[in-house]
């Protein structure tokens, strides 16, 4: 599975949409998740990809990691991922 589709997946988890419903230029608040879904999402990430996401949960706006859209977000993880390849 691509990194996009799983982000997206998960994004809908969290959003209780169908992930035909999220685009990559949707923002999580459009798609209604709230401060404790973006933290859930972020583990869920972390957890599927094995990695760790540089992400201030007190702190969102001062993060290193660009939660704009799903696009920037699957653009940090596939980032992440491909740092963390020996």
């Amino acid at each position: 599975m691509e990194i996009r589709d799983k982000v997206i997946e998960i994004v809908a988890e969290q959003a209780v949409l169908e992930p035909s419903d999220v685009t990559m230029d949707s923002t999580l608040e459009e798609l209604g998740i709230d401060s404790l879904g973006l933290v859930e999402s972020i583990f869920a990430i972390e957890e599927a990809f094995d990695i760790s996401v540089p992400f201030n949960a007190n702190n969102p706006t001062e993060s290193e990691f660009d939660i704009s859209t799903v696009r920037t977000i699957v653009a940090g993880i596939e980032k992440l991922v491909r740092d963390q390849k020996p």
